[in-house]
């Protein structure tokens, strides 16, 4: 599997870290930019062309990394096809249960929920709220879990009707 991979200024030491680690555990990793750490550059110049190669390679997935994240989770998903999550990092999840009665402890979940249900292609990391060990651990489990299509399916068509 090819994994994209793209950052500002904020997610440029991040970014660095994670290519190694991907490398490492044998993914196929093309960095999208910044190439260089410049605090002026502006996180749509890597994180749309990051997106967009996401949509042009089936089967491939995105990581873009700023200092929240959520801008540049917002602009990988003006790109038709992206589907981008963002994940902070680890919080202690000590509120209420959810619907069907059971408390959610383990704040990495979302990661994972984000692949099963929502078929996300792309991981939006902020850099300011987690250690690259956070950061992995994160990227690890967006990787290796599986859509598990089925009623998902039918409510993402629902969506991609909306991209026109």
């Amino acid at each position: 599997m090819k994994i994209y991979i793209a950052s500002d200024h904020a997610g440029f030491y991040l970014k660095k870290n994670l290519i190694q680690y991907l490398g490492i555990k044998g993914y196929e990793v093309e960095d999208v930019g910044a190439f260089e750490m410049d605090e002026a550059d502006d996180y749509p110049d890597f994180i749309i062309p990051c997106a967009q190669k996401v949509v042009d390679d089936t089967g491939s997935l995105g990581i873009v990394i700023g200092g929240s994240g959520q801008a540049e989770s917002i602009a990988a998903n003006k790109v038709k096809g992206i589907r981008a999550a963002l994940f902070y990092g680890p919080v202690k999840a000590s509120g209420p249960a959810d619907v069907h009665g059971r408390k959610i402890s383990d704040s990495f979940e979302i990661v994972r929920l984000a692949r099963m249900h929502n078929n996300a292609n792309i991981l939006s990391l902020g850099a300011r709220f987690q250690s690259p060990d956070d950061a992995k651990k994160a990227v690890t489990l967006f990787l290796e879990t599986k859509f598990e299509g089925d009623r998902h399916q039918r409510r993402i068509d629902k969506i991609s009707k909306l991209e026109g």
